[in-house]
């Protein structure tokens, strides 16, 4: 949860008028010039974030290497290609030590791997690597991750490169700490993932592209969560697809930069349900139980405006007794589209200003045409910022500037 400012009325219009006419989104990629362009544009599209071979579901298996795993002995992989992997074994690590330009599809058949201290699939050099489930395969590490040299070795599936999970079929991962790990973009388009891990589900350094497969995850901090300590125009999470369940003791869905939502099912019972700089909905259905903030908008990110929009899709969010928000921006609220249905004591919660100019919203079932703001702990006697911030025309968000 933010912390409560304490500026004065017009102090506060100044920062927001400020905030508002400076904006936004530079550099992300590459891909957006600015978040405030067309009121409901999305910052990415899914044609330009998945390869056709992202999308496949099956492997071509015409020319593939098969490994059945056995106990204490490591699989090895250097060279471009498909291995088709099986069996049932312990304390065993399915190496890949590629060239930088050699992509490496794993077709997981009836694998079953646990290990005591080590990644079950560690890759180190490639260009790209699938993982693709043809068969309900499990992977488990029950004990302390030991690093490697110099890298700190901390999920079941560890890539240094590009990674993709697709398939047909159900991967179960348990983890002491992350369950799958990637260094550089992450994309899931299809396949069945049950994960339990004490830390983290799924983490990225550049990207998590979502557009397939049915999720239940129990992570002890985040389900999803993209962040890169190097580059603070990297760390985004993009949803357009899929069935997702988390159940986490921090963030359900968690970026430095962006968290876009398209389309798909996701349900968060956790601390906080998203969190992000800029928040945007575009469409799916979102249903979130919270005890600290639902949405949060908070600034992660020098590269991307704080804000959260709403164009499109379906959004609940039910709230914990005490001092939680629903849905709070540390910056500008949009609001131009779908159905936000928020439950609680504090509802929304903006820093800087709020255009609200289509959609439905529910507070606690009642439906409102004004947007409230528990800015300074509710000062309505004073008038507060949410009577200068929920008005749709004036200072009335990235339209009025």
């Amino acid at each position: 949860m933010k912390l409560k400012r304490t500026f004065t009325k017009v102090l506060s219009i100044i920062a927001a008028g400020l905030l508002a006419a400076a904006v936004i989104i530079t550099g992300v990629t590459g891909k957006v010039s600015s978040a405030s362009a067309a009121l409901g544009t999305p910052v990415y599209s899914s044609s330009d974030l998945f390869t056709d071979r992202d999308l496949s579901q099956t492997a071509d298996l015409s020319n593939a290497v098969t490994f059945t795993a056995t106990d204490g002995e490591d699989i090895r992989i250097t060279e471009a290609g498909t291995y088709v992997l099986s069996g049932t074994a312990s304390n065993v690590t399915v190496y890949v030590e590629a060239d930088q330009d050699a992509k490496v599809q794993l077709v997981l058949q009836d694998l079953h791997l646990t290990n005591s201290d080590f990644p079950c699939i560690y890759v180190i050099t490639a260009d790209k690597v699938f993982v693709t489930t043809a068969g309900d395969s499990s992977l488990s590490v029950t004990g302390t991750f030991r690093a490697d040299g110099s890298t700190n070795t901390d999920g079941v599936i560890f890539s240094g490169t590009d990674l993709t999970l697709n398939g047909t079929a159900t991967l179960t991962v348990q983890s002491t700490d992350n369950g799958v790990v990637c260094k550089d973009d992450l994309k899931i388009t299809g396949g069945t993932y049950i994960v339990t891990a004490n830390s983290k589900a799924f983490e990225a350094n550049d990207s998590i592209r979502v557009l397939g497969g049915t999720f239940t995850i129990r992570a002890g901090t985040d389900g999803f969560h993209a962040e890169n300590d190097e580059d603070n125009s990297k760390g985004y999470l993009y949803i357009g697809g899929g069935n997702i369940a988390i159940t986490c003791g921090d963030d359900g869905l968690h970026a430095a930069t962006v968290v876009q939502i398209d389309d798909g099912t996701v349900t968060v019972n956790g601390s906080e349900g998203i969190e992000g700089t800029y928040i945007q909905i575009n469409g799916g259905t979102v249903d979130i139980t919270a005890s600290d903030d639902g949405i949060n908008a908070a600034r992660k990110s020098t590269a991307v405006e704080t804000a959260a929009e709403f164009n499109g899709g379906t959004v609940t969010v039910t709230m914990g007794s005490g001092d939680t928000d629903g849905i709070d921006s540390n910056g500008n609220l949009y609001i131009y589209g779908g159905v936000i249905s928020v439950t609680g004591n504090s509802t929304f919660d903006y820093d800087g200003v709020c255009s609200f100019t289509g959609g439905t919203v529910y507070i606690n079932g009642q439906q409102t045409s004004v947007i409230p703001n528990q800015m300074m702990g509710g000062m309505n006697g004073m008038g507060g910022r949410g009577s200068w911030g929920s008005e749709t025309n004036g200072f009335g968000g990235r339209g009025g500037w």
